[in-house]
């Protein structure tokens, strides 16, 4: 089985659907599965597409795809639930998946959308890799990890260098040179596709922790 992780895609349908025909040609037919980080909407023009795709490679028959929720997606619902002022989640990119959608407010996307959302969950974790999408909390055993962490952490995750028993691979925090970074305990996915860097995806085995490859779209 490979497995094949992708960071943070923000509205950039294009690079998405290059990278999936990228994964789908590096498989050359071998099982595969996929392992998105979160942050599908917002920012980029096409967030609304870009769910309809994901969703649409989860019905595929012996599709294997894990859909991880994001922090824009939990601003989204906060919003829509009446958690958060609008104003929190425009000011993040929101305006731009209202925009995508043809609507004027949160509430009035799409159901089933709105349905999709809620159903993803916020940590996949394989044995070997601990998929998430911001991070984890350092000082917490991964099974007690808090649900506000997994979707919004930084410090003190990014500067510590712990062995967590897993490789986490998780996005959130856009890199500064468009090159996954891949560190002794981590490996962040999210390269900046909505500001003008590739959209990127890791290449995992069975037989070892760390990726075999990587693949980038523009």
């Amino acid at each position: 089985m490979l497995t094949y992780a992708i960071g943070d895609v923000h509205g950039s349908l294009g690079k998405l659907r290059k990278l999936i025909a990228k994964c789908r040609k590096h498989a050359d037919g071998r099982p595969m599965q996929f392992v998105f980080l979160g942050d599908y909407i917002d920012r980029g023009p096409q967030s609304r597409d870009v769910i309809r795709s994901v969703i649409e490679l989860q019905s595929e028959p012996r599709a294997q795809v894990v859909a991880l929720k994001g922090n824009h997606e939990a601003i989204a619902l906060a919003v829509i639930d009446g958690a958060l002022p609008a104003e929190d989640w425009l000011s993040e990119g929101g305006a731009a998946t209202l925009e995508s959608y043809g609507v004027d407010n949160a509430r009035e996307l799409p159901a089933d959308h709105v349905q999709w959302l809620r159903s993803l969950p916020l940590s996949y974790d394989d044995g070997r890799r601990f998929f998430v999408h911001a991070g984890i909390d350092p000082e917490k055993p991964l099974a007690e990890q808090d649900a506000f962490d997994l979707v919004w952490i930084r410090e003190p995750f990014l500067s510590d260098n712990r062995d967590y028993g897993r490789l986490i691979v998780h996005g959130h925090t856009p890199v500064e040179n468009a090159t996954p970074e891949l560190r002794g305990n981590r490996l962040n996915l999210d390269t900046g596709a909505v500001y003008g860097g590739p959209l990127s995806a890791a290449v995992f085995d069975d037989e070892q922790t760390n990726p075999i490859a990587f693949l980038q779209a523009e």
